[in-house]
């Protein structure tokens, strides 16, 4: 990791910047897998499960019995953890569900907002040699709490041509019934378009490889919303010399791991802490199982010393980094000055593992410095709100006109016409009652 010393403000841009794809190739490739799935549905999954993941696949939904079996493959204390992440992860989501909004706005106006489930929703969890089951547990629990009408989720076959147990272990404890195995960007196809078995959905989570992203982009160009702008995964760790060394080095590597293109950074104000955490970095990188990975990453990643931490601050905030880690002795007064960040971990205990797995929020989060103004996965996010108004005789009459002369002054003559024909019928109505009275 290269040492970067007080860079100036003019610098910063550099040092925020993500690698760039080549994406002309790989988009003119994704389109081609998008398009023949749309034109051969389920034939075409299974010659690309087999072009790309070397197996044959007869049946592509994983049927309810192969999914209750799931639970006796797996190792008691594995389904332990997971049921305690559910329960956590439960409790977090279940308090962001939004309640209905009801306010008169002035008398005669009002106006409501209810936030409504996503009919079909499609969840994407990458397998292969990292079956991500802790993502379906991210995605499915809060499309469960959401009250998603349908839920579809797909994942790559393994070796074996089947999805890994784990995976369909926590699609049971996610409640999600309808699980396909298929992979990759036929994946992606087959949700945003449909085929013989496997659903139209309306919005697509989930993280994937490059060929997953474009993919996902190029549905959301069709029509199907997705999640997140994704990208390689991210951390930034703020420490000083209160943190063991080796707690940032794990944290560090932690997230290197996950591929050779993930970013890693750790920002401090005491340059004493240098030194310990890049021996702990090597010794601890030499027990890893993905070292080459995981040394890849490094190569990229940025070891940079502020003079103070407004300034440190600043430059988090510039980064808007996916996982935020503050293991300092003043991080409630650091986290005080977050504004930009996915998801937030204060001190020494808080490794950014416990979000990626138990803690309760979610680990779909913006990358690539889409934390400006994007916010990681949640209840609502499989939510949509809508809108309703509901105006009186006497309401129209006192807005109105208010109405007609904004509708006239954007020169939308048949707007103010909708305004003008109700309140002429209110005037005669009036009119009528009055006459009638006299008589």
């Amino acid at each position: 990791m290269k040492i970067i010393i007080n860079p100036p403000v003019a610098e910063w841009e550099k040092l925020c910047s993500r690698p760039l794809l080549e994406n002309v190739k790989l988009e003119r490739e994704v389109r081609i897998i998008m398009d023949e799935v749309r034109k051969g549905g389920d034939e075409m999954l299974r010659i690309f499960s087999r072009k790309f993941d070397g197996v044959e696949i007869d049946r592509l939904e994983v049927s309810g019995e192969k999914i209750e079996e799931s639970a006796g493959l797996l190792d008691d204390r594995l389904k332990d953890a997971i049921n305690i992440a559910v329960k956590n992860i439960e409790a977090f989501h279940l308090a962001q569900k939004p309640s209905e909004i009801k306010v008169t706005t002035m008398p005669g106006v009002e106006c409501s907002m209810r936030y409504l489930p996503i009919e079909r929703v499609g969840l994407y969890i990458p397998g292969g040699t990292a079956p991500l089951f802790s993502t379906v547990l991210m995605l499915g629990i809060p499309a469960r709490i959401a009250g998603c009408r349908e839920v579809v989720l797909c994942s790559p076959p393994g070796e074996s041509g089947s999805i890994h147990p784990a995976i369909l272990y926590a699609a049971s404890q996610a409640s999600v019934k309808s699980v396909f195995c298929v992979g990759g960007a036929q994946a992606i196809a087959a949700m945003a378009y449909g085929t013989e078995n496997v659903p139209k959905v309306d919005k697509i989570f989930g993280p994937g490889n490059q060929w997953v992203t474009m993919a996902k982009q190029i549905a959301a160009s069709s029509g199907i919303a997705i999640d997140l702008p994704a990208g390689p995964s991210e951390v930034v760790v703020v420490a000083d010399k209160s943190v063991p060394p080796e707690f940032i080095a794990a944290d560090l590597l932690s997230q290197a791991e996950h591929g050779p293109d993930s970013q890693v950074m750790l920002l401090t104000t005491d340059r004493e802490i240098i030194e310990p955490a890049r021996v702990e970095i090597e010794r601890l990188l030499n027990r890893l199982p993905r070292k080459e990975i995981t040394a890849a990453a490094l190569k990229y990643g940025s070891i940079v010393v502020f003079d103070n931490y407004d300034l440190l601050m600043d430059f988090v905030n510039d980064y808007a980094p996916e996982h935020l880690i503050i293991a300092t002795t003043n991080y409630n007064q650091l986290a005080e000055k977050v504004l930009n960040a996915g998801s937030v971990f204060l001190g020494n205990y808080t490794p950014e593992s416990a979000g990626d797995y138990a803690s309760g929020t979610n680990h779909t989060l913006p990358t690539n410095r889409f934390a400006r103004a994007w916010s990681g996965v949640g209840t609502e996010a499989f939510m949509k709100r809508i809108s309703f108004q509901e105006i009186s005789g006497g309401g129209l009459q006192a807005l109105g006109p208010m109405i007609e002369f904004m509708a006239q002054a954007e020169k939308l003559e048949a707007h103010r016409q909708a305004v003008k024909v109700r309140l002429d019928h209110l005037t005669r109505q009036s009119n009528f009652s009055w006459e009638q009275s006299i008589h």
